[in-house]
């Protein structure tokens, strides 16, 4: 085998790492935070106030979303084919520009909470803002001071990528930084209520990858004309260089099969939390569906090296996933248990219990000094006013 197969199979190697990575991670990202246990032994609900609730796909979203995935492909096509590709990209820049500080910023936080551990973490004291009308608060944001520091270095690779020097602007380093915060965002709050739901939404993006690879020329001349982080990049060759130019996988091929393994990292959290496991649990159906990700994204770098043609890699994700779920759930015997499940009731039961964020800086402010000029409120709850609120 000569240096150029060489080159390209690490290519493959290297895109194939960066996707599990960012399934991976993500996936975690979306469990629940575990309860901590109180003074007296009983459990707690250990609900960061930053944290935020994840927004569920239900049937009838998945339903609907290669329909409007659908118009929105098109519509980006009429554009870059009628009236060029530089204003469309100019907007999709700014947006991306504002996306990305806020993306970037909360995968490092994310990072750094990981790092610290979460007892750790809720040690740090608490800042609230909120911005009011009255007595009536229109938006609040709650942050550890830890996040006040992490957000201007979150905001560093957007901020590169649009504004930086020529050689280091839009390069595949800070593409693939920004995609990956992209996709673990994504994959933490954007979440599946069921495998049923699930199940629909890999078969819709099925025929749709199909039609808009394989029967029209669209999707390839609206992936090739829109300079924006929305793929991940790898160089072909074993040294990095970038003269041969870059394999490519767009996030969709990430974000979709990896809501599905997320989701099944999630049952497996639930089955566990009925025998009463918590810390660490078995993971079949995760592994299943990671492993079968793995293969669909192989056998789709498979056909299109040997065919030398792009391939829509939901062709070969979407039934590799869902086959997963059904031989791990039969072969288990669950498969009804599995197919009924709900996350969505799990998410009402914890929404039910968190506070809204409008009452939160109230009642905060009543207790600990605030700020407050031109309708914002700055509001610090230190270690011993969460102490005595304790006791």
């Amino acid at each position: 085998m000569d240096a150029a197969d060489w080159d390209l199979l690490s290519s493959y190697a290297g895109l194939l790492a960066l996707a599990v990575f960012s399934i991976y991670t993500g996936s975690y990202g979306s469990l629940p935070a575990p309860k901590g246990k109180g003074k007296d032994g009983k459990k707690q609900d250990a609900e960061d106030d930053e944290d935020e609730l994840p927004e569920r796909l239900s049937s009838e979203d998945a339903w609907l979303f290669p329909v409007i995935g659908s118009v929105l492909l098109f519509g980006l096509y009429v554009i870059v084919k009628y009236f060029g590709r530089e204003w469309i990209n100019w907007v999709l820049q700014w947006y991306f520009t504002v996306a990305g500080v806020g993306s970037g910023s909360k995968a490092l936080i994310s990072l750094v909470r990981w790092l610290v551990g979460p007892t750790r973490w809720r040690q740090y004291e608490t800042v609230k803002i909120s911005v009011s009308r009255g007595s009536k608060d229109l938006l609040a944001w709650s942050l550890r001071t830890p996040s006040l520091y992490m957000i201007p270095f979150g905001a560093l690779p957007s901020l590169i990528y649009t504004f930086g020097p020529s050689e280091s602007r839009k390069s595949a380093l800070l593409t693939d930084v920004l995609a990956l915060s992209f996709s673990y965002n994504a994959l933490c709050f954007l979440t599946l209520d069921s495998f049923k739901t699930g199940c629909i939404l890999l078969s819709g993006l099925f025929l749709y990858d199909v039609w808009w690879v394989f029967g029209t020329e669209v999707m390839v001349k609206v992936a090739t004309n829109l300079d924006v982080p929305i793929k991940l990049l790898w160089p072909k060759s074993l040294a990095f260089a970038t003269d041969r130019g870059f394999t490519m996988l767009g996030l969709g091929d990430i974000v979709v099969p990896g809501m599905f393994v997320a989701l099944a990292l999630r049952y497996d959290q639930h089955r566990a939390a009925a025998r009463g496991q918590h810390a660490t649990f078995a993971k079949p159906y995760f592994y299943a569906a990671l492993g079968a990700y793995v293969a669909g994204l192989g056998a789709t770098m498979t056909v299109m090296h040997v065919f030398k043609a792009a391939q829509p890699a939901l062709l070969y994700l979407s039934p590799a996933c869902i086959l997963s779920f059904i031989t791990t759930a039969l072969v288990r015997g669950e498969f009804k248990d599995a197919w009924t499940w709900n996350d969505q009731a799990e998410e009402s039961e914890a929404r039910s219990r968190r506070p809204s964020a409008a009452s939160t800086p109230h009642e905060m402010s009543r207790a600990n000094s605030s700020a407050s000029a031109n309708g914002v409120t700055l509001t610090s709850a230190g270690r011993r006013a969460e102490k005595a609120e304790a006791s």
